[in-house]
């Protein structure tokens, strides 16, 4: 079994990481400003304290292990380590990070290294067919051009490597049973915060339960050997979550109040100019609602079948 450091390992994301990893009997180094009870206690589970932008804690981290196999890079992702708003203290936390994590995986000679990223790295699709990890990257949000930064420095870092497999999954909202804010905010008005569906909801939004990301990458660090293994993935569901079926999900599992019907999207929506819509991960851009984008995972189903969706999440 391999030893594997994870950054960001006690948030949202990274502790259902972790906890995957370690019931497949392999050594988790857990990176993060402190532990969380997900996973604290379990066999082979070793917990170390470190900011982002913490340097020379993490040097000690790289130094006091022998040997660490496999680097998943979860720090600096929103529902992990920051919230929905990105601003410039985000950014620049996440850039200092950039300047040694990679160089720290190079020189410790790590095998497989995962970065994860967003699809909002990707220009806004022009047609409906699927997007797929080669097309145009131009993004609008503060979080995508965050996490475009940070693929671009480990690209350039990776390249010195001649065995390090690396990835970068590029992940769209996520949710699961207990984390239902990104699915909520599809249903949200956002100018009076009011619940509505358009028509009756039978337009979707591509999402990503945090249990396929999670088996993408055990998946991964198991079965990807070699470099030809080394690229970009597109991790999601592998359909799209339907507004009608959010509105279900939330009055069968949690709380919510009455929904508007709305048969036009002219009313009561601020179109243009929205501060939040560069600012917010969550925010809703209304022109584009009935659109069904899809991302194409043909590449990465190959590595995982994404079994979880809205109806089986747990």
């Amino acid at each position: 079994m391999a030893t594997i450091l994870v950054t960001g390992g006690c948030g949202l994301i990274g502790s259902r990481v972790s906890s995957g990893l370690l019931k497949k009997g392999n050594t988790v180094i857990a990176v993060d400003r402190e532990d969380s009870d997900h996973n604290a206690g379990k066999e082979n589970y070793f917990f170390r304290a470190a900011a982002p932008n913490e340097q020379g804690k993490y040097g000690e981290i790289f130094d006091e292990f022998p040997v660490i196999d496999y680097v998943v890079h979860l720090a600096c992702s929103v529902d992990n380590d920051f919230g929905p708003v990105i601003d410039k203290p985000e950014m620049d936390l996440s850039a200092a990070c950039d300047r040694f994590i990679y160089k720290f995986a190079l020189n410790k000679e790590v095998k497989k290294f995962i970065l994860f990223s967003t699809t909002q790295v990707y220009k806004q699709p022009d047609s409906r067919e699927p997007v797929r990890e080669d097309e145009a990257c131009k993004p609008v949000t503060n979080y995508g051009k965050l996490k475009l930064a940070s693929e671009n420095a480990f690209a350039a870092d990776a390249r010195k490597s001649k065995t390090m497999v690396s990835c970068v999954i590029r992940v769209p909202m996520v949710y699961s049973l207990d984390f239902t804010d990104n699915l909520m905010s599809r249903i949200t008005d956002p100018k009076d915060k009011t619940v509505f569906v358009f028509r009756t909801g039978e337009y979707g939004y591509h999402m990503c339960c945090i249990h396929n990301i999670s088996d993408f990458i055990i998946g991964f660090l198991r079965q990807a050997d070699g470099m030809n293994y080394t690229g970009v993935y597109n991790v999601a569901d592998s359909s799209l979550v339907m507004a009608s079926e959010i509105i279900t999900f939330m009055k069968e599992h949690h709380r919510l109040g009455p929904v508007l019907q709305k048969t036009s999207l002219s009313g009561g929506f601020k179109l243009f100019g929205d501060p939040e819509q560069k600012t917010n991960y969550r925010w809703l851009n209304v022109k584009t609602i009935d659109k069904n984008f899809m991302l194409d995972t043909t590449k990465a189903s190959r590595i995982c079948p994404f079994r979880w969706n809205i109806n089986n999440t747990k």
